[in-house]
């Protein structure tokens, strides 16, 4: 490992070997046994990698934790996990996780490392930050607890990285679904690496085309795991980590690391087109970046290349089932989200009787293959699965005459906003807690740069009279960022329509919302 003078930390793969061995060594020393969770609450950045790794050579299980949790949401997931070492970072985005865990565990304040005797968290007993730790309290600093491995036999190491199986429990990962409350998906080793080994081919990617990829989506997103981190490594390339986005660094960055494929969102591209440096900035070492994306109109950029966009997935499989390679034509993904990928099966069953339907006709798509999830925790199998076997997705879909899946749209009700997805109930719980709102119902409003922009139509409680930003704020402080709506509507009682079970119509409140958001039309 060695610094640069600007600062940037570089890792050869030899070093990364060495440091995740060397987090696996102070693991085992700090007690952790077979399928022992670790949470790791960080931005991309090397240590990440080290703690990823590190967990799988000890034999335990990464528990992937969003830097974007507000304290409730992350009490939640600390809670439900039940983590025995959490490795975080420090400080993040104007955050102070270390104050954030204290408040919600005094004893975090109090005990000494290695020593927590937590009610709240029973399996938590280590805690490690990169970053200044604070002084006092269970909380050891990141070298601190590297040292703890460094008497640790390393031939022992390496023989338990050796008893891994691929199907044994790899990685927890959570993402928002129809319920209020994020759900734990478990994924084995076997489906993880084979994901990262289909990236790599879906891009069409490999040693000869040196890859420098950046991203600065977390890596606690199973989709930004697999494209960025699956790709690169697959391919021998190299990394390029931005901890947190910002469009101008990022520009300066890309042209000084030369990043030939960029990994972004919808309105991460438009910040960039934005930014005070995108015309100044040179790009010219970009070779995968789709033509139809923003960064192809930039001066020094001449990309006919098309990204492997036709793909259908979810975090239940690892991200994608069905996909179409890297510059596919037009004719030939015909509109379509790909072809199951090898090993794969989809079937198109009627949502309701969960009959398969006829070859073309719209149902809920169902999948399942190698990469299907071990389960949700804490659920049966047998109530996620159905009796063949398949994850029933909750999206609607059809299958064309030539084995083509077309996406339809969501049958539940999740918001997918800058590629995350959102609950729209636990947005609604939430504002639900506020005095001042009578009723709430959050729903997803078509967006140019996020895909659905998240919205609350609230109605006021009789006599009071809330304004937008003061909900927002009110949110803020219970929820990640990408969960607070951008934008509230107040609505009197009667504007929610229902139906005759005195459910919401979630359509028609949609098209009212849209309705609201729209630029007036000009005059005249």
């Amino acid at each position: 490992m060695h610094r640069t003078p600007d600062g940037a930390v570089r890792w050869s793969y030899a070093e990364l070997w060495e440091r995740s061995v060397e987090v696996a060594c102070a693991l085992r020393a700090a007690g952790l046994g077979k399928d022992g969770r670790v949470g790791v609450l960080m931005t991309n950045r090397p240590e990440w990698l080290a703690a990823c790794f590190g967990t799988a050579l000890a034999g335990g299980v990464v528990v992937a934790l969003s830097t974007f949790a507000a304290p409730p949401e992350l009490d939640h997931l600390l809670d439900v996990s039940d983590v025995s070492v959490l490795l975080f970072e420090r400080s993040v985005a104007g955050k102070d996780f270390a104050a954030t865990l204290s408040a919600l565990e005094p004893e975090i304040g109090t005990a000494a490392p290695g020593a927590l005797r937590s009610a709240r968290y029973p399996y938590l007993r280590h805690l490690a930050a990169v970053g200044d730790a604070p002084e006092g309290g269970a909380v050891e600093a990141w070298d601190a607890f590297l040292a703890r491995g460094r008497d640790e036999p390393r031939d022992q190491v390496e023989a338990a990285a050796a008893r891994v199986r691929p199907s044994d429990t790899a990685a927890l990962f959570f993402s928002s679904g129809s319920t209020s409350r994020p759900k734990g998906i478990v994924s084995a080793h076997r489906g993880i690496a084979v994901q990262m080994w289909r990236f790599r081919r879906m891009y069409g990617v490999g040693p000869d085309d040196h890859v420098r990829c950046w991203t600065a989506n977390g890596f606690f997103w199973s989709g930004n795991f697999g494209m960025a981190l699956g790709t690169t490594l697959a391919a021998g390339g190299s990394l390029v980590l931005q901890s947190t986005f910002d469009a101008a660094e990022t520009l300066t960055l890309m042209e000084t690391e030369r990043v030939n494929l960029p990994i972004a969102w919808p309105h991460q591209w438009k910040q960039l087109e934005a930014a005070p440096n995108w015309e100044s900035a040179d790009l010219s070492a970009m070779r995968f970046a789709d033509a139809a994306f923003p960064i192809a109109r930039h001066p020094t950029v001449s990309c006919t290349w098309t990204e492997p966009g036709h793909a259908y997935g979810n975090t239940e499989t690892f991200t994608i089932s069905t996909c179409y390679p890297a510059c596919t034509p037009d004719e030939v993904a015909g509109g379509s989200s790909g072809v199951p990928l090898p090993g794969n099966t989809i079937k198109i069953v009627d949502p309701l009787a969960g009959t398969v339907v006829p070859r073309g006709e719209p149902g809920e798509i169902c999948v399942k293959g190698p990469t299907l999830m071990l389960g949700y925790l804490g659920v049966p199998a047998d109530e996620t699965l159905d009796a063949d076997g398949f994850f029933r997705t909750g999206d609607g879909g059809r299958l064309d005459a030539a084995g083509r899946l077309h996406w339809e749209g969501r049958l539940t009700d999740v918001i997918k906003t800058g590629g995350a997805n959102v609950s729209p109930s636990e947005v609604d719980e939430a504002l639900a807690e506020h005095p001042a709102v009578e009723a709430a119902q959050t729903v997803g409003v078509p967006d140019d740069a996020l895909g659905e922009a998240v919205v609350a139509c609230v109605v006021p409680r009789p006599g009071a009279d809330p304004v937008a930003e003061e909900l927002r704020a009110f949110l803020r402080e219970r929820l990640a960022a990408y969960k607070v709506p951008r934008h509230v509507l107040f609505l009197r009682a009667d504007e929610l329509a229902r139906t005759g079970s005195s459910k919401v119509k979630q359509a028609e409140l949609r098209r009212l919302a849209a309705e609201r958001l729209a630029p007036p039309e000009p005059a005249g």
